[in-house]
């Protein structure tokens, strides 16, 4: 379960912004429905999704990017990077001091009835600092610590003794392009082991506009319960399809092949391929359509199941970037609702999403700690802060007071020359703006 993440000079967002998931405590709407238990007295619940809004172009993107960029460097460091290899991290570059300034991530979550706490602290190059927090009590332990000396050629590392195994070991096998956690967690590590694979497993990240591999859902028509599964899940969304079923279809698979050395080289092989056939009824009559000649909804929305059902199965961490691309307004709240329903998300999978969908902005669909924004300043450094810094009242229309601007994160539009005023203009100055603008 995510509580907190934090990140520092990663892309648009120069200072520390932070995404809160703990619940408003004071707030006790929709408690049954839209929170998960965490069985702490310090944070009793956490919220089961949260929605950000904000004009284009002012850093929704770039925060759940920064989340995954995490997941990914966690997950990569120890296996994916050779030395000398660098990492593909951006820091804000709009002004000369944070350019050259390292990029940090922070991230809070509920793992074994326990909080953990764990962070770094990177350049291109290399990792400066590194630490894990465990909260067995309301006193924090802190695991291990690690940060680059004085010389900036080696490393300094404090450890707890509840941290058992052979931390030497670890600590001499670990780069400087790579973190401690996930090198112990490749050398069996049993205490960090699992700290490791929360992070890499737990978050799955679905870009703007991704279309998943629609395969993922295709295998699941292999089991009869796969099959009702996903039958169900798109008969909810009412876009009429009767029955899926599935074909055969033999094509040709691109083949991978590396030998020793290091020689690689790819062929063309025959195989199979399941195919899904979707059944449609009507009063007048019946047919059958393949995927690619559904909709595009319907094919995002057939990709999305895979991915959905395990998330909620698993109690994991779904983060999509604009949800609502290619759906309808009543099948995006359908998706956020099953997030929200104990009795279908029995194991506290949360949702984070962006989206330009105002009328989500709900009393109904939402409660106050689970919207924030996003926009920038004039640095265009990007701020994020939640509905809560408002105190709206009680009854307030949410989605009239962020279209009025009441809480900002709206684009700000300047005045748009009439035609005349264009062709009255200078040629040589008008051709003068567009090359400056290419």
């Amino acid at each position: 379960m995510l509580l907190d993440f934090r990140v520092r000079n990663y892309r648009s967002i120069r200072d520390e912004q932070a995404l809160n998931l703990v619940a408003s405590t004071p707030d006790r709407s929709f408690r049954e429905t839209h929170l998960v238990p965490t069985g702490l007295k310090s944070i009793p619940y956490a919220i089961r999704s949260a929605v950000l809004y904000g004009p284009n172009a002012s850093g929704k993107s770039n925060l759940l990017h920064a989340l995954d960029f995490m997941r990914a460097v966690v997950g990569e460091s120890a296996t994916g990077m050779v030395p000398g290899a660098l990492f593909n991290v951006q820091p804000f570059r709009l002004d000369a001091e944070s350019s050259g300034q390292p990029t940090e991530f922070e991230i809070s979550f509920l793992m074994g009835g326990l909080r953990h706490q764990y962070g770094f602290t990177m350049t291109a190059q290399r990792i400066l600092h590194e630490s894990l927090v465990v909260y067995h009590t309301a006193k924090p332990t802190q695991w291990f610590r690690r940060a680059v000396s004085a010389n900036g050629e080696s490393y300094s590392y404090e450890f707890s003794s509840a941290l058992t195994g052979p931390k030497k070991l670890w600590q001499d096998s670990t780069r400087a392009n790579g973190l401690f956690l996930s090198t112990a967690a490749q050398l069996n590590s049993e205490l960090l082991g699992p700290v490791f694979r929360w992070l890499t497993d737990s978050i799955l990240f679905l870009p703007a506009h991704a279309m998943v591999d629609h395969n993922f859902t295709t295998a699941m028509l292999a089991t009869p319960e796969g099959r009702a599964q996903i039958r169900d899940f798109l008969s909810t969304a009412d876009i009429s399809i009767d029955d899926i079923q599935t074909i055969t279809r033999k094509g040709f698979r691109n083949q991978l092949l590396i030998q020793a050395g290091g020689i690689s080289h790819s062929s063309m092989e025959e195989d199979e391929f399941l195919v899904p056939v979707f059944h449609h009824k009507t009063p007048h009559g019946s047919a059958r359509f393949e995927l690619q000649d559904e909709s595009q909804g319907t094919q995002r929305l057939y990709s999305l199941v895979a991915p959905i059902l395990d998330v909620l199965r698993e109690g994991r961490i779904l983060v999509v970037d604009e949800l609502d691309s290619s759906l309808h307004t009543l099948l995006v709240r359908r998706l956020i609702s099953m997030f929200h329903d104990s009795e279908i998300n029995q194991n506290g999978a949360q949702l984070i999403f962006s989206t330009h969908d105002t009328s989500l902005l709900d009393h109904g669909l939402f409660r106050r700690d689970q919207i924030w924004f996003t926009e920038k300043d004039r640095a265009q450094a990007t701020h994020l802060y939640p509905l809560t810094d408002f105190s709206p009242r009680k009854n307030e229309a949410w989605e009239r007071g962020y279209l009025g601007g009441r809480y900002g994160a709206v684009p700000l539009f300047g005045d748009v020359p009439s035609a005349n005023q264009a062709s009255s203009s200078d040629p040589a100055s008008r051709d003068g703006s567009l090359g400056a603008r290419a």
